[in-house]
């Protein structure tokens, strides 16, 4: 028997108002670096977090620096759990 998974979708929970340069090229330490603290939750969407399990779906993956930095946001945040899911994987040797 299917069950039905009850949850909700937020498309504005997350937020990036700064311009950060391109990472395209960039080794995985300065990625992390110019993500770092780039995105954040805004207030008004800060309830729809706290105590709950957040999935965060991208569709590329390289090094995982957008991925932790939207991860970092949603904790301080206070969300309970964090996991996230990528279509795609892109394999360096960096």
């Amino acid at each position: 028997m299917a069950g039905r998974l009850l949850v909700l979708i937020s498309a504005d929970l997350l937020r990036r108002d700064c311009a950060t340069a391109t990472l395209d090229g960039k080794t995985r330490e300065v990625r992390f670096d110019e993500m770092r603290d780039a995105i954040y939750v805004p207030l008004k969407r800060e309830a729809l977090l706290e105590g709950r399990s957040v999935l965060l779906v991208d569709d590329v993956m390289i090094f995982g620096a957008t991925l932790a930095a939207c991860t970092e946001a949603c904790l301080k945040s206070r969300a309970r759990e964090v996991c996230v899911v990528a279509l795609a994987r892109v394999a360096k040797d960096d």
